[in-house]
């Protein structure tokens, strides 16, 4: 196994966007890397965007030295746009960042150039709490998960990409697996397949900070799309979901718990996307939505 130094100042910060602004994102990064004197660009790929608002200001990107904003006219998926971003860039090393990410730290670039590694991942803080935010208080009920000790214990399982770098050998060796054409585990699986090939992930206290939260019925949907993501790729995702897990060693309490959804399943979606959510209830729909689709 290669271990690479990042002691080059090349670097290629890759964004991809859905319906996402993030001119400011890249304006900040623009700074710190300038600061530091790196040889850099940044790609923003717009992954076939619909809302105007973002794709307008999107399109200010272009006017940052050193950035380029490439654009697809149909979605095509969060493992193709990585794919395709990765295809793209012109250096060594790729900095992958998700577009709803903040800067939180002045010295986050820096931060990645002192380390060495073949992966590293810089982990993410949750930002402040918004009452009624659904994935607010979910991502608060789960902000112990991110820790840099808890990630370190599991350093395949506890990979994210929001925040993460890799250098170009790794990435072309590793892609992503663009058979995850909908939303959510492309991360996961790439996780799996960076432990099976032997490829070390170095987890550092280098986080961005995860603070614009869609709205309720938007983040349902989507955690919906992601568990029949989670459901089609379960053979491939096994021992990596603690939903997979329990659905496979107990049997017995699944079927009462996709009883009780069979049952109870508009009503929690009704408080779930309502002004008083319950992260309890959305534990509880999340699992009896996955066994919905065995029984």
């Amino acid at each position: 196994m290669i271990t690479f130094v990042f002691g080059m100042k090349e670097l290629s910060i890759l964004i991809p966007t859905y319906n996402d602004p993030c001119y400011e994102l890249v304006k900040q990064l623009c700074k710190q890397a300038d600061v530091l004197s790196l040889n850099y660009e940044i790609l923003v790929a717009d992954d076939g965007s619909t809302e105007l608002s973002a794709i307008m200001e999107n399109q200010r990107i272009n006017h940052l030295a050193h950035c380029r904003l490439l654009v697809l006219r149909e979605n095509c998926g969060r493992a193709y746009v990585r794919n395709f971003l990765a295809s793209q860039a012109k250096n060594e090393w790729l900095l992958f960042i998700d577009a709803d990410m903040v800067v939180c730290r002045d010295d986050f670039l820096k931060r990645y150039i002192d380390t060495e590694g073949d992966v590293i991942d810089g982990g993410v803080e949750i930002g402040p709490l918004i009452k009624g935010n659904l994935r607010s208080m979910y991502e608060h009920s789960k902000a112990h998960e991110h820790t840099l000790e808890k990630r370190q214990e599991n350093p395949y399982h506890d990979f994210h990409t929001a925040n993460f770098m890799i250098h170009r050998d790794v990435m072309n060796a590793h892609p992503f697996d663009q058979r995850f054409r909908y939303y959510g585990y492309e991360d996961v699986f790439l996780g799996k397949q960076l432990m099976e090939a032997g490829v070390k992930i170095t987890h550092i206290d280098n986080p961005m900070s995860f603070e614009i939260f869609e709205d309720n019925d938007n983040f349902i949907r989507k955690t919906e799309e992601g568990l029949r993501t989670l459901y089609n790729f379960r053979n491939d995702l096994k021992d990596f979901s603690r939903i997979i897990n329990f659905a496979e060693k107990h049997p017995i309490l699944s079927r009462l718990v996709w009883l009780w959804h069979q049952q109870f399943r508009r009503i929690e979606r009704r408080n779930l996307t309502g002004k008083k959510p319950s992260v309890g209830i959305f534990a509880l729909y999340r699992l009896g939505f996955y066994l919905r689709q065995i029984y």
